[in-house]
């Protein structure tokens, strides 16, 4: 078994290269199916949010399986590959403890990124592309999370992306009370981002939405209207904050809407932040005046505030991390050696078999049982010991030792003084 995993992140690529490898999650089965069924790969994970795109895999050419993600995504593989990070057994299986755990997150300590694992390992799931080996290492990936966040303090302080866009739109306005605020989107980010906002009391919250089913069900926990994405063209102009966050692979808001809604304020000022990846807001909005937009990248200076209460946590959350890589390592090891192990039983099974069928024959005829035991005990000695005798009288000098001190070990002998 060999375990692969590769990707970029908001450390290693900026926002215009993640938003290319991005996997929506209705396609992301199909892409597990593509990547397995195509390349040689026993099993495959994705893990796709606005930060990351990661693989987990099962793989013994780990080279083609990077270029897979370029492929699927009509890019060069030499585009994509100053951007990767390439991670190989022991390596990804750190990797993989250290972000459940919040530690290689943009946000030290966030916790939803436990959740989008977790909806990873539902999609191969249902792809059918999660195996024993992406099995156990996701079950201890979710232990060790909860393991380093209940012993240590690696959360305390934390601010979420939905607290520093609420302390942007702070900077900005002052107090929010009286602005009207806007949200596209109906998923988890916004639902946090709502919650953040909603306690500040604005004067007016809209969700926007694809489906409206979704968009009431958060506008009535926050009493709060709701719009269709059609309606958006005439309905931004009424709002001061927007913060979107959808699944959509083109942008929502293009420069040309943002600016008729601008005209339509008379150059009040309107605060923007894209959590989406790939974008919603088109990247030239940014050159308005009166727009302040922000994207999931522009955040980091706010979302390091509280970072020092929580370092002294790392070196507590770094070391359960390690113990639990030697120990996943150990039994990672230890199935790499069950195909061998399983052939020396079956070869010595074939040998049980042989003699006691010779043994039966023997009794069959009316032989003395005393005799045939001996025989059947001497015959399964000598098969045993054939092998490790051979190649002990035909080892060349520079083996020899070698395999003498092996041997030792294997049968627990002494060598003489």
């Amino acid at each position: 078994m060999q375990l692969f995993a590769f990707g970029i992140n908001h450390q290693t690529a900026p926002l215009d290269v993640r938003e290319q490898v991005s996997f929506p999650e209705e396609a992301m089965e199909g892409a597990l199916r593509d990547f397995v069924g195509q390349r040689p790969v026993r099993e495959a994970a994705i893990v796709s949010t606005c930060n990351r795109t990661e693989i987990y895999c099962n793989t013994e050419k780990p080279d083609e399986a990077t270029r897979w993600l370029a492929d699927f995504h009509h890019l060069q593989a030499r585009e994509l590959e100053p951007y990767l990070y390439k991670l190989p057994r022991e390596k990804a299986v750190k990797h993989a403890f250290r972000v459940a755990s919040g530690l290689d997150s943009m946000v030290l300590g966030e916790p939803q990124i436990l959740g989008q694992l977790k909806s990873a390992v539902r999609f191969a799931e249902h792809a059918g592309t999660l195996g024993m080996l992406l099995h156990k290492l996701f079950q201890r990936t979710f232990f060790v999370a909860k393991e380093v966040r209940s012993s240590t303090e690696i959360g305390a302080s934390s601010v979420s992306m939905a607290a520093a866009a609420t302390r942007l739109a702070e900077r900005i306005f002052g107090d929010i009370g009286e602005q009207r605020v806007l949200f596209i989107g109906a998923g988890e980010m916004i639902e946090l981002c709502a919650s953040h906002f909603a306690a500040r009391h604005p004067n007016r919250i809209t969700v926007a939405n694809r489906t409206t089913e979704r968009a009431q069900s958060l506008a009535h926990r926050y009493n709060a209207q709701t719009i269709t994405l059609n309606e958006l063209p005439e309905q931004l102009a009424l709002h001061d904050i927007v913060v979107t966050c959808t699944a959509s692979t083109l942008p929502i808001l293009g420069k040309g809407m943002v600016e008729r809604a601008i005209k339509a304020r008379k150059h009040r000022p309107i605060f923007m932040v894209d959590l989406a990846v790939p974008r919603d807001v088109e990247p030239e909005v940014a050159e308005l005046d009166d727009v302040f937009l922000y994207s999931v990248d522009d955040l980091g200076d706010i979302i390091k505030e509280g970072l020092d209460s929580r370092q002294g946590a790392v070196a507590q959350a770094e070391a359960i991390i390690d113990s639990n890589v030697i120990n996943f390592m150990h039994w990672l090891e230890s199935r790499e050696l069950v195909p061998t192990i399983r052939a020396l039983r079956d070869q010595a099974e074939r040998y049980r078999r042989h003699e006691l069928e010779r043994a039966r024959k023997l009794l069959a005829r009316g032989e003395d049982p005393q005799k045939i035991l001996e025989s059947l005990s001497n015959g399964l000695t000598n098969k045993f010991l054939h092998l490790p005798s051979y190649a002990l009288n035909h080892a060349v000098a520079e083996e020899r030792d070698d395999l003498v001190d092996l041997i030792n070990r294997l049968y627990h002998l002494h060598r003489p003084e």
